[in-house]
């Protein structure tokens, strides 16, 4: 029987394992993107990872320096330094080591190495939080640990045969609970977690601006058809978010003549960042152009002018184009979104369990 001699060893045995009492509780952390793939083998010396062993590459884990304030999020800094300097002890695992911890932790259950495999990734779940962090502002900790209980999650559920990453299947679910949390306390009001809500809330402020530097004003009853949701949706996230915000000029505390603003990071990605991210995105341009040559006209259209658009045109401009009702577009629409929620399921090993499970179930 596995020892639980340490705090963060016990708190994984408690997610890994059957616990009546309840819902344990994860506090750790790391830094990586969910939207961003590890770097192929060789290219640690690009990104300076000093860890990789025996001539294999390391798992991409770009830390989070402890002299890098500028990065880190407004509350809890001296909690945050303290965290990096306890997790930089652990040492990344190369591919081929995640994935003998990964087959040994399927066949076995084994927690030791669920254990390493939990400590060698700790990293991700930082960077993850803090592109979470302008949604909020209250206790950054809470981001890193439901982030953490994301990567336990991937843990349990990560199948090594499918021959995938296993720090780019875990990003899925790190991004995935560290919004449903969002989703579920922001402003301690549940706003929902339908995919309409979540589209809604990450997208009503862009809209806003977008409508209104083309010269329109942001009305809910306009903003609803952009965002094709209902007009009363618009004005109660309208109004949530509106009793939210806090202001830049604000001081951090009472005794404090530091304002939030002089602690927001600095903008702009970093080079690992800027690297990882177009791997990512030639990932995925390459999977939408194979899927593209299934699609008719009409399909091809609303892939290209709504669903990835960062201007959607609205169901009427496509309806008059095709000479078709409104109606017919949305339903065109839908028919698209589970062809490709199909694709992505054959295409993408294990991302069937991750859309049911935060997303709903196919209908």
């Amino acid at each position: 029987m596995f020892d639980c001699n340490w705090s963060l060893k016990f708190v994984i045995c408690l997610r890994l394992q059957p616990f009546a009492g309840g819902r344990g509780r994860v506090l750790l952390m790391k830094k990586d993107d969910p939207e961003i793939l590890p770097p192929e083998d060789g290219e640690a010396e690009l990104f300076g990872d000093e860890s990789a062993a025996d001539g294999e590459t390391a798992e991409f884990h770009p830390l989070v320096t402890l002299d890098d304030s500028a990065n880190l999020p407004v509350v809890g800094n001296a909690a945050l330094h303290r965290y990096l300097q306890e997790i930089s002890q652990y040492r990344l695992l190369s591919r081929a080591e995640t994935d003998e911890l990964a087959r040994l932790f399927k066949e076995t259950g084994d927690p030791e190495a669920a254990y390493k495999l939990v400590t060698a990734n700790l990293r991700l779940v930082v960077k993850v939080a803090m592109d979470f962090q302008k949604y909020w502002m209250q206790n950054f900790l809470d981001l890193i640990q439901e982030g953490n209980i994301g990567l336990v999650q991937a843990v349990k559920k990560f199948d090594p045969y499918r021959q995938v990453k296993f720090s780019y299947y875990a990003a899925y679910w790190i991004r995935a609970y560290i919004l449903k949390f969002i989703m579920d306390n922001w402003r301690l009001v549940k706003i929902g977690t339908t995919q309409a809500q979540r589209k809604l809330f990450f997208s009503l402020n862009k809209e806003k601006k977008l409508l209104e530097s083309q010269g329109f004003k942001p009305e809910p009853k306009l903003l609803a058809q952009r965002l094709n949701v209902k007009e009363s949706e618009v004005i109660e996230m309208s109004q949530r978010m509106d009793n939210w915000d806090m202001s830049l000029e604000s001081p951090m505390r009472e005794d404090s003549g530091d304002e939030r603003k002089d602690f927001l990071p600095v903008a702009g990605p970093s080079v690992e960042e800027r690297v990882a991210a177009d791997e990512v995105r030639e990932w995925m341009a390459g999977i939408l152009d194979k899927m593209r040559r299934t699609l008719n006209e009409k399909e091809l259209a609303i892939l290209r002018e709504r669903l990835l658009s960062d201007e959607p045109a609205t169901l009427q401009e496509i309806a008059d184009r095709f000479a078709i009702s409104r109606e017919r577009v949305r339903q065109i629409e839908a028919n698209l979104l589970k062809k490709m929620r199909t694709y992505l399921e054959n295409e993408v090993p294990d991302i069937k369990e991750f859309l049911d499970e935060f997303f709903g179930p196919a209908a």
